[in-house]
């Protein structure tokens, strides 16, 4: 299905077709890492692979509710990486026009292609080829934060947004771990090409690992369990244990070394408060602001 018969409206220009997928932009440098992180773990954090509806949750907590809003909906998902929400989109019955900046878009296209009700593209979400005012529903998880300017991201993100349609946002707050042990590994690894960047954690963790799973199956211990705290904070990598240990050995060691690189690569991290993110909902004309402090540390709704 096309762009047009899917969504009503026409695009405001013309894509290079590249591997079927429509293209808009021709340098995502500053986002290549996540393009390659996506590459290397195309399935890893999908609900369809873990068996555990992670994301589903996820998802249902952002938007206050039901996932049945989306039913018929049109919806643009600015960031879709993999696709781990794509997936919850879609099968949720909405029309989902999934845009990334990355080569993330391949994985992602290649999950759901399959689907009627689905629209992929690469382009950046502060300069989309699609007309304000068009969407019932526009979707931003774990992306703004990683972009050039927040303010003027949630700017552009408002402006797609149809009247009484709904936007849907997160965002770091002043209390994301960006602990000093990880800004050193961070400030490394951005000097290094993404291969030698995920050779180097894959190395760490596989080192160290093994303390982290030592800590946590003897955590109901006090004095290990306030140890394990102290660890964990000079430990560059990211510990899911506490919330899904459930997911068995293989798959959370996957989801550790992909969060480990997420956190350790990304070329930007905007830290904001509460009050700012609210502020600039204001600013960019969105009424009915819900700040929620869950997840990423601040999820929002509001509505155009």
């Amino acid at each position: 299905m096309n762009f047009k018969q899917l969504f009503g409206f026409e695009l405001l220009k013309e894509p290079v077709i590249i591997n079927n997928i429509p293209r808009y932009i021709e340098n995502n440098a500053y986002a290549s890492a996540f393009g390659y992180q996506w590459k290397m773990y195309p399935k890893t954090q999908l609900d369809s692979h873990t068996g555990y509806p992670i994301s589903k949750n996820r998802l249902t907590r952002i938007v206050g509710g039901s996932l049945d809003i989306f039913k018929d909906r049109t919806v643009l998902e600015a960031g879709c990486g993999a696709g781990s929400f794509t997936e919850i989109l879609l099968r949720a019955g909405a029309k989902v026009c999934a845009v990334d900046i990355s080569s993330a878009v391949e994985v992602n296209y290649n999950n759901f292609l399959q689907y009627p009700n689905y629209y992929i593209m690469q382009a950046d979400i502060i300069n989309l080829p699609i007309p304000e005012n068009s969407f019932d529903f526009v979707l931003c998880v774990g992306v703004i934060q990683h972009t050039p300017d927040p303010e003027e991201t949630i700017k552009r993100l408002s402006a797609y947004v149809k009247p009484n349609g709904i936007l849907f946002i997160d965002h770091y707050s002043m209390e994301y771990p960006y602990t000093p042990i990880r800004k050193i590994f961070r400030n490394f690894l951005l000097k290094v090409n993404n291969d030698t960047a995920l050779l180097f954690i894959q190395k760490f963790t596989y080192m160290f690992w093994w303390i982290h799973k030592l800590f946590y199956k003897y955590k109901h211990i006090s004095w290990i369990s306030n140890l394990r705290y102290k660890f964990i904070y000079r430990s560059p990598i990211v510990d899911f244990q506490d919330a899904y240990s459930f997911l068995g050995d293989k798959i959370l060691y996957d989801w550790v070394i992909l969060a480990t690189f997420d956190t350790l690569t990304d070329y930007y991290k905007h830290l904001r408060t509460p009050e700012e993110i609210k502020h600039y909902l204001e600013n960019s004309g969105m009424k009915n602001i819900q700040i929620t402090l869950a997840g990423n540390g601040i999820e929002a709704s509001a509505t155009k």
